[in-house]
Parts: structure tokens; C-alpha cells; sequence
């Protein structure tokens, strides 16, 4: 199997419909399988091999997806890097994964024996491919598994794993998402996340169903309501902080999104505040989505239904899950099984079933399944604050910190106490409009009304940055 090839016959009735817009510019799903196709003959007469990994470094854009399609098409492996990533820690992906070439834009990389490269798209961009010398120390299974993406995971609380995905978990993994998505050739779906975290179970599936898909670039929120409106979008799929950007602008009209019929959030729990001044400017509900690159998207809230906020949903036709070692709330550990499953960790080599117990997946989260099966996603078991007992969710708590008018992110972790277990204190980040002499106590203070009083940061130290991961996560250990 291969998911170019299903692409390909999947719209082969829809030659003429536009694929990717971006800005002026616009390709159509017959100049994007050619394009894709031919790149794929070049890259094979470049001595790229089946299972090769071809590391992909450069901005989201129409090239970005031939270049994708072509490395699947030749039946090579891509391994997407962020371009927000420095130089040196580019090398150190390239160097974990032993990719064996890397087709990068000019302004990202530097590499003097580089070769030019042209996508085949005539209003693409400059492009350069780096061969090098891969060790290749790799099981026979790593080919059998017919592998066709190798991506770090998110690494918000440990060290990032290369998580392997062969083709046939892609076409399974997109199915499954579709069982709720209902993807369609008349869909417009208006993007603003990067594709080095958000392409599998979306580009690929949108590519599929044959829909239109408009890139925004850089330039939210202004892109995003002059594609909605013009380009009559249908979907979009953004997380948490472009939705409460868009709620906060006053220019943005309120029917903006009257054409809409999903508005997923994704990348990050969506907070209760933000769902809500959403509804309350545009009258939609978002739907939370709940992805894990290990499994795909097995929940998205599609209810509709305002006494549902805060619940990823119910899960998907595809898959199962149940709850472990259990609190007397009911709060335990996710675990998840079905379809589309990752077939290996690359770095170290871990197979499927060495990494998971019977076909189920430890997410790290903590969850709870309430009396209508919609799931509520409490924070990472490794994140829990033990306060005399008492289980505290950083997340929770960040999510009351970030709505003080004075606080432009924060970070919640717990302090060793000798008698208390541990005691909750926050790292903030203020708004540059903050007055130097900004008291603390008033955050405390504040949050109060808020949160049950042993939540509440017993300490709050002001800070000028947060580490982030490479996916823009706030790094928590």
C-alpha cells in the first residue's frame, strides 16, 4: 500500500478542483499528482531508495505538500523538521533519525555541497537537496514495516521518541478520523498550524476527500478572516490561542464563521474561557480534538453542546479505551487502542509490540469518562501535583493565571515540601504593559475566587521567558 498512490485514485475524478491555495497562487489536484510524480523520478534518479529518510526543512506552503507526496511517492520515509528549530538542533534530528538526504529552503539550512531542486510547481520556491551518508544499522523490520513518516513527538515532559508510521497506518488512521470529520470534495478548509506537527491524519486526509485546503502563512489573524470570507471556508482547524485571538479582535464581524461547520481546536487542551467568548462572538461550539502521533485522532467533541466544554468528546468508531488505576472521582490513566497505531519507535528501534502492552497505548494522561462517554482530559500523570494528598492539574491552574489581565503565559509546577508533598507555585510571564511594580500577591489574590484554595500558586515568580519544545509547547521538565 501507499497513501500517494491512494490519493491519487481517490481523486481522480477531481483533476480540475483547486488542491492548495496560498495567497495568489493555486494548484490543482491534476498539477499536484504530476508535480508530486515527477519529483518523485527525480528523486529516485538521485539514488533515493525505498525506505531512505528524507528529511523535509521549509515553511508550510504548496511546495511543502509536493515535496511531502514525492518522498511517499518514491517510497521513501519523510521526517519532518520545524524550521523553528537552531541549526545545531536540526543536525541532532538528522543525525538521531541517520536520515540519508535533506531537501531544505536556502534561508533555513546551510549546506555547501547541496544540490538545487525545483518542486515543480511553478510558483515555488527555491529549494536544495543534501545527500548524507547514513549509517543505515537497521533492523530488517524497519523495511518489512513499509514506512513512510518518522516524527519526533511532542517531548513536552520527556525526550522525544522518532515515532514510525508505515502506510498502511495512515490509511487506517485517516479512515478513522474521517468517521467524524465527514471530509468532503466541497470542503474549504482554512489552515494556520505547521505542518511538521499537523499533517498525517489532516493534510493527508483533507488530500483525500478531495477538498480545497487555503494556507494562511504568517499573517493572523488578518490572512485567516480575508481566506473565511473570500475563500468561503467550511472547516478550519487551529488551536486554542488562534480562536481566543479571533474572539478578542474587535474588526472581526461576527458571522465570520457563518459558513462554517466545524471549527476544530487542536494542539493543546481548549479551555473552558476560550470555548465560551468563541460561542458568545460567533454563536459555534468549537470541537476539541485529542491527536497522539502514537495513535491519531481517537476523540473529537462534536456535541454541539455547551454543557459539554472541557471534554475532548466521545471516542471514534475505530478505537477503544479504557481508564486504569482509577481515584474515587474516577480520574486514572488513558489508554487507548485501534486502528492506525504506530508501528515502531526509530531512536532507539522499538517495535509496536515491545513499546505496548496487548495492543493498548498508555497516553500519559489523565482522564475520566463521564455517565454519557465523552472524556475529560485531566493533564499528564507526570505533571500531577501532590498537594497533602490532594491531586492538583497545572494545567487548571495556568488556565486561571492566563486570564489575569496582567499575565501573558504561565507555567505551574510543584516545589518539594517536607510536609505537604508538594506545594504548587508558577512561574509567570506578563504582558509587556505590566508596570515593573506590579504586585504578585494581586495574581494570588485573584485567583482565590476561582480555584479551591490549596490550588492556589504559593508562590509566583515573575520571569521574562518559558522554555518552549520545538511543537511551541511549554517544556515542563
Amino acid at each position: 500500500m501507499n497513501i500517494f498512490e491512494t490519493i491519487k485514485k481517490e481523486t481522480a475524478g477531481y483533476g480540475d478542483k483547486p488542491a492548495v491555495i496560498e495567497g495568489d497562487q493555486s494548484i490543482s489536484y491534476r498539477e499536484l499528482i504530476d508535480a508530486a510524480e515527477n519529483l518523485a523520478s527525480r528523486l529516485k534518479n538521485n539514488r533515493i531508495k525505498p525506505g531512505n529518510r528524507i528529511a523535509l526543512l521549509c515553511n508550510d506552503s504548496i511546495d511543502y505538500i509536493i515535496i511531502s507526496l514525492a518522498i511517499l511517492a518514491a517510497k521513501a520515509a519523510v521526517v519532518p523538521v520545524s524550521s523553528s528549530l537552531s541549526w545545531d538542533e536540526t543536525d541532532a534530528v538528522l543525525d538521531r533519525i541517520d536520515v540519508n538526504c535533506l531537501i531544505f529552503d536556502k534561508p533555513s539550512y546551510s549546506g555547501p555541497d547541496a544540490e538545487p531542486l525545483f518542486s515543480g510547481f511553478n510558483g515555488g520556491g527555491e529549494f536544495f537537496l543534501l545527500n548524507r551518508k547514513a549509517k543505515d544499522l537497521l533492523p530488517e523490520e524497519y523495511y518489512a514495516l513499509n514506512p513512510a513518516f518518522i516524527r519526533f513527538s511532542s517531548g513536552t515532559t520527556g525526550a522525544s521518541k522518532g515515532v514510525l508510521l508505515s502506510h498502511e497506518s495512515i490509511i487506517e488512521r485517516t479512515d478513522a478520523a474521517d468517521m467524524a470529520l465527514r471530509m468532503t470534495p466541497e470542503d474549504v478548509v482554512i489552515w494556520v498550524l505547521s505542518m511538521s506537527y499537523h499533517f498525517v491524519v489532516t493534510i493527508l486526509l483533507f488530500l483525500r476527500r478531495a477538498s480545497t485546503i487555503v494556507l494562511c502563512g504568517n499573517d493572523f489573524p488578518e490572512s485567516f478572516v480575508e481566506n473565511i470570507k473570500n475563500r468561503k471556508g467550511t472547516f478550519t482547524y487551529a488551536s486554542p490561542f488562534h480562536y481566543h485571538l479571533l474572539s478578542n479582535s474587535g474588526d472581526i464581524p461576527s458571522d465570520i464563521f457563518s459558513g462554517v461547520r466545524i471549527a476544530v481546536s487542536t494542539a493543546m487542551k481548549l479551555p473552558q474561557s476560550t470555548a465560551g467568548e468563541f460561542y458568545d462572538k460567533f454563536g459555534l461550539e468549537l470541537s476539541e480534538a485529542y491527536g497522539i502521533i502514537e495513535v491519531g485522532l481517537p476523540f473529537i467533541n462534536l456535541s454541539g453542546n455547551p454543557a459539554k466544554r472541557g471534554s475532548a468528546g466521545k471516542v471514534l468508531p475505530d478505537y477503544d479505551i479504557k481508564i486504569e488505576n482509577r481515584d474515587k472521582n474516577g480520574v486514572g490513566e488513558l489508554h487507548v487502542k485501534g486502528k492506525g497505531m504506530f508501528d515502531a519507535y526509530f531512536s532507539p528501534w522499538q517495535s509496536r509490540k515491545e513499546a505496548i502492552n496487548e495492543g493498548w497505548f498508555n497516553t500519559g494522561d489523565l482522564g475520566r469518562i463521564d455517565e454519557d462517554g465523552f472524556l475529560y482530559i485531566f493533564g499528564r500523570d507526570k505533571n500531577v501535583i501532590n498537594f497533602a494528598g490532594m491531586k492538583i492539574f497545572p494545567e487548571d491552574v495556568e488556565s486561571v493565571l492566563n486570564r489575569h489581565p496582567a499575565v501573558k503565559e504561565s507555567l505551574v509546577y510543584g516545589l518539594p515540601h517536607p510536609r505537604y508533598g508538594e506545594l504548587p507555585c508558577a512561574k509567570v510571564v506578563f504582558k509587556e504593559e505590566t508596570s515593573p511594580d506590579f504586585d504578585t500577591n494581586e495574581i494570588r489574590r485573584y485567583c482565590y475566587p476561582l480555584l479551591a484554595s490549596y490550588k492556589v500558586p504559593k508562590e509566583i515568580n515573575p520571569v521574562k521567558t518559558l522554555e518552549k519544545t520545538a511543537s511551541g509547547k511549554i517544556k515542563r521538565w
